[in-house]
């Protein structure tokens, strides 16, 4: 590129295709991975192919792209690897709609994603790339979910399901919001199935505790999120005899101590414990019970604005502190996944259990006197702290907690209860009713039950099916690929069936960022020795909205990898950013609100550089940023103004910026101060800021003095080329080669501060009288209060506004302010 077309302007288009090829046959972004620096592991949430990049990849992994290249430029070792998870239903659904297969439609877009990575200039090691629907990747996805069975903690049962009526496929409940599936909002329901579980529960206390190694490096909005998920609860479990039942059904309560105002008994419509205790008299009315709850979400079942329903079940239970019958009802605000979905019910002092005996006539026995009016005449729960009454055993306590540990002891010596910590979590269902993702690697057998397929035998591969059915109804269609399904048994060798269900996509993803340390290994799922060098990830990025789902599923995977020894530590992800969303006009981006933003007719108009920079000035990673509020073109100009510095520099190469102009090198060594911090502390609009003024002094030192051949001008430019290439790399690589540096701006070093150059010679002093500033000093950083108030008040304009009039008091913070009060 010569100077005269250098000086037409930059040229973002030739720039973004000239450095990409660079990059590529250089292997710039490529880890040296020798062991010669200190290795550092970043890390952007898995994108999924499902079309070309939007304005949300721009910002999600603009934010990784600077911390990774500014990391390199501070000499460490990087690694920022890409893959993509490809399995799953959105790319299923669409495949079906098009009648293609979903490995075509998968694959298609991964390459158009590929490309765009590359276009939008994200320094991404290529050599990593994964793909999880790949068999061998999903080889190793079955080895885990082996390892994991082998320990009991991948298990099979009956149970109601949550079930997507429009995916055709069942749910974890941590893909259920509000009442609504996921991923396409349907409203979801409740079906029994037998279904593949982990025991995530297993590990519900470590998820917990280990939280205290990322306090303070996650936000605390996602470690609030995730504990409440976990939901951790410290009360009792109490054994209730059912009449016509020889085990006891046990319950947890928080509240043990108001077992004595418990007046009935509910348990939720669809556990097992309701079909089997219901009397054939009132078995015809629980069916019919039990076929209206199953229509009915759990958001609807659990608000308070519902009316209370149920049905008397024909027995009751004994309370175990007095002996009275409980009646027994099925009542649909209870879940079926909360502790053994049965609950006692003390309506004086929980509201929904008040709600539900004013509907059904039952007594209301105050059990904790708190000074408020008698719930049964108000009909309003009274759930605070009080004195005990009508509790025999607790008569004459006023503290809850004695309180509760006094009825757990007693009834831990009749052998009737004991105290217990549970939690909300529940185990995650993994098991989909959908052809595009990993098949289980599990035979039945009519006489050996389940046998998990041998190692040597993985992958077990996913048919072809092309021309086949492949649209959702209630079951998997591989249930109706014959040849693949019907095997020989591994143990006995008789006729057997493969299991036809698939794999929760987050399986896949929660242990991808392990097989980026050895993608190609083959002994494994990856080499234990390259985790241990390059993991934990130091800097995970990605959005708010995987908080619980993604997040807590690999942070639940890592440890079940510690305990099988295959890594060292507990938590995957040392430090956690999440980025807000790209909206538009004050709403999200829609096709029928029509306020959609196309990527790339955006790159196509003002470049990629425009695009990033833009992004990053428009505010803090986790705000949402209005694309509406933001101007591309006026971040063009500025970009374009950066360039022209390199252009118009006329000292040579390595010349010694010390005799440059002072007022300049400052300037620099300020900005430079000023940015480092700003990105360590993840602020990158804040270091586009101090790269602006930077260019501002620049230009201005060139313009109007000391001019393009002082030493300092060099510097300045230089440093706007280093410190501006993580964030505009293109216009950065095209200065740093003005420069007559030697390519890549990539490889260069962060520039280093002097200190001497941060400590100002003089400082502004603004002087008010009566509030209005009257005067501005130049004066030195250590000049004391007295020396200051007498400068102040000597000042000419200092005296013009106080005319003649006395001072009653002054002020003075030196060395930036004086405040004067006349008499």
């Amino acid at each position: 590129m010569t100077t005269e077309s250098v000086r037409v302007g930059y040229d973002a288009a030739a720039a973004q295709e000239k450095w990409q090829r660079f990059w590529e046959a250089d292997g710039t972004f490529t880890p040296l991975d020798d062991g010669s620096r200190e290795r550092r592991y970043m890390l952007d949430m898995f994108p999924y192919p499902s079309g070309d990049l939007h304005m949300g990849h721009a910002e999600a992994f603009v934010m990784g792209d600077i911390v990774a290249r500014y990391w390199k430029l501070c000499g460490y070792d990087v690694m920022h690897p890409i893959g993509w998870d490809s399995f799953g239903l959105p790319a299923e659904n669409a495949a079906i709609a098009r009648d293609a297969h979903p490995a075509d439609w998968t694959y298609a877009n991964i390459d158009t994603q590929a490309g765009s990575f590359k276009r939008y200039g994200l320094g991404l090691d290529w050599s990593r790339r994964l793909h999880t629907s790949d068999p061998e990747y999903y080889r190793w996805t079955q080895w885990l979910f082996l390892r994991f069975y082998e320990r009991g903690l991948a298990y099979r049962k009956d149970s109601y399901v949550n079930w997507c009526p429009n995916d055709q496929t069942v749910l974890a409940n941590e893909q259920v919001v509000q009442g609504l599936c996921e991923r396409c909002s349907a409203v979801v329901t409740k079906r029994k199935l037998t279904q593949w579980y982990f025991k995530i529960t297993d590990y519900a206390q470590r998820l917990l505790d280990d939280m205290s190694l990322i306090e303070g490096h996650w936000p605390d909005r996602v470690l609030t999120m995730q504990r409440n998920w976990i939901g951790r609860s410290e009360g009792a479990y109490v054994d209730f005899q059912v009449e016509g039942r020889e085990e006891p059904v046990r319950v947890f309560t928080t509240r043990p101590d108001t077992l004595y105002g418990a007046t009935f008994f509910v348990v939720a419509p669809e556990a097992a414990l309701a079909a089997e205790i219901v009397t054939d008299e009132q078995r015809p009315a629980f069916e019919e019970y039990l076929e209206a709850t199953k229509r009915a979400t759990e958001i609807e079942r659990q608000s308070s604005e519902r009316p209370k329903s149920g049905v008397f079940l024909g027995v009751h239970a004994i309370n175990p502190v007095n002996n009275e019958l409980l009646p027994i009802y099925a009542a649909d605000y209870v879940l079926a996944d909360y502790g053994t979905g049965a609950v006692m019910a003390v309506p004086a002092h929980d509201q929904r259990d008040l709600d539900f005996a004013k509907a059904f006539n039952l007594p209301v026995r105050v059990v904790v006197e708190t000074g408020l009016p008698d719930p049964a005449e108000t009909f309003v729960a009274t759930p605070g702290d009080g004195s005990y009454v009508n509790s025999p055993v607790l008569e004459g306590l006023a503290d809850k907690k004695a309180g509760i540990a006094a009825i757990t002891a007693s009834l831990a010596e009749q052998g009737r209860g004991e105290s217990a910590v549970t939690f909300r979590l529940r185990d995650w269902l993994l098991s989909r009713q959908r052809f595009w993702g990993c098949p289980i690697p599990i035979i039945h057998c009519a006489t050996c039950g389940e046998v998990p397929v041998p190692d040597d035998q993985l992958p077990v591969r996913l048919p072809d099916l092309r021309g086949a059915a492949l649209a959702p109804k209630g079951t998997s269609p591989l249930a109706s690929a014959t040849d693949w399904v019907n095997v020989s048994c591994p143990k006995c060798g008789g006729a057997a069936q493969r299991d036809t269900d698939t794999m929760d996509t987050f399986v896949d993803s929660s242990w991808y960022y392990f097989r980026y340390c050895s993608p190609n290994y083959t002994e494994g799922p990856f080499d234990p020795a390259e985790v241990a060098k390059w993991m934990p990830v130091a800097q995970y990025v990605g959005g708010v909205e995987h908080a619980i789902l993604h997040l807590l599923y690999s942070r639940f995977f890592t440890k079940v990898l510690s305990d099988i020894g295959l890594v060292d530590f507990p938590e995957p992800f040392m430090s956690l950013m999440n980025q807000g969303q790209v909206i538009n006009q004050g709403k999200a981006m829609s096709k029928s609100l029509g306020n959609g933003v196309d990527l790339g007719k955006q790159i196509d108009e003002f470049g990629v550089d425009a695009i990033r920079t833009t992004v990053v000035f428009a505010g803090p990673p986790e705000d949402d940023i209005d694309w509406a509020d933001v101007s591309p073109g006026s971040t063009l100009k500025f970009l374009q103004r950066a360039f022209r510095l390199a252009q118009d520099v006329a000292s040579p190469v390595d010349t010694d910026p010390a005799s440059g102009d002072l007022n300049l090198r400052r300037a620099t060594h300020r900005s430079v101060a000023d940015v480092t911090e700003a990105l360590e502390s993840k602020r990158f609009n804040v270091a586009v800021a101090r790269i602006m003024e930077l260019v501002n002094a620049t230009r201005k030192a060139i313009d109007a003095g000391p001019g393009a051949a002082d030493p300092a001008v060099r510097e300045a430019a230089e440093a706007v080329a280093v410190i501006l290439s993580p964030i505009a790399p293109y216009v950065a690589e095209e200065m740093w080669e003005l420069l007559g540096h030697t390519p890549s701006v990539a490889a260069a070093s962060w520039p280093k501060v002097d200190p001497a150059l941060l400590v100002a010679e003089q400082v502004t002093c603004v002087v008010q009288v009566q509030g209005k500033v009257r005067a501005k000093l130049d004066v030195s950083p250590s000049i004391s209060a007295e020396e200051l108030e007498a400068v102040a008040l000597a000042d000419p304009g200092v005296q013009r506004a106080l005319d003649g009039r006395a001072v009653r008091q002054v002020i003075v913070r030196a060395p930036k302010l004086v405040s004067i009060v006349p008499a």
